[in-house]
C-alpha cells in the first residue's frame, strides 16, 4: 500500500487555521498599522504571483508539478532563474503576508514551522530526486541559484 502524504498545499492551509486560531486565541503583541496592512496584503498578492507563475512554467513545459513525481525537464527560465522553489517561496510569502494582516505577533510563529516542513518534507527530497534525473545540469543550476530568495 502506498504511503500518503499530506501536500503542501494542505500544510499551507492547515498553517492559515492555525494562524487564526492564535490571533483568536493567544495574540500576542498587537498593533494596527495601515503601512502593515498594505505590506500583508503586498506580499499576498505577491506569494500568490509567485506560486502561480511557478505552478504555470511547470504546466507550459509539460512537468510534474506535484511533489514526489518524476520531473520530465528541469525548469529553469522564469522566476526560476532567482530561487529554486519559487512556489514555496509564495507559500511562505503569503503566510507572513497574512500574519501581517491579522495584526499580531503570534501568528507568525507558523511561518518557520511551516518553512521547515517544506524544506525538510518536500524540498529536500525533490532537491535528491532532481539531482538523480539531471546529474551535472542540475548540479550547475543548484550552484548557480539559491533555493530560497
Amino acid at each position: 500500500m502506498a504511503q500518503r502524504r499530506i501536500l503542501p498545499p494542505v500544510w499551507f492551509f492547515a498553517a492559515i487555521v492555525l494562524m487564526a486560531a492564535l490571533d483568536w486565541f493567544a495574540p500576542l503583541y498587537r498593533w494596527h498599522s495601515e503601512t502593515l496592512r498594505w505590506l500583508g496584503g503586498a506580499l499576498v498578492v505577491a506569494g500568490l504571483a509567485l506560486t502561480v507563475a511557478g505552478a504555470r512554467l511547470f504546466a507550459r513545459r509539460g512537468t510534474a508539478i506535484k511533489p514526489f513525481e518524476e520531473s520530465s525537464v528541469l525548469v529553469t527560465s522564469g522566476p526560476y532563474r532567482f530561487t529554486r522553489n519559487p512556489m514555496y517561496a509564495g507559500l511562505i510569502a503569503m503566510l507572513i503576508g497574512v500574519a501581517l494582516l491579522l495584526e499580531s505577533a503570534s501568528p507568525l510563529v507558523v511561518v518557520p514551522i511551516f518553512a521547515w516542513i517544506i524544506a525538510t518534507r518536500f524540498v529536500a527530497v525533490e532537491e535528491r530526486m532532481l539531482g538523480e534525473r539531471f546529474g551535472a545540469a542540475y548540479a550547475e543550476y543548484r550552484a548557480r541559484v539559491r533555493r530560497w530568495l
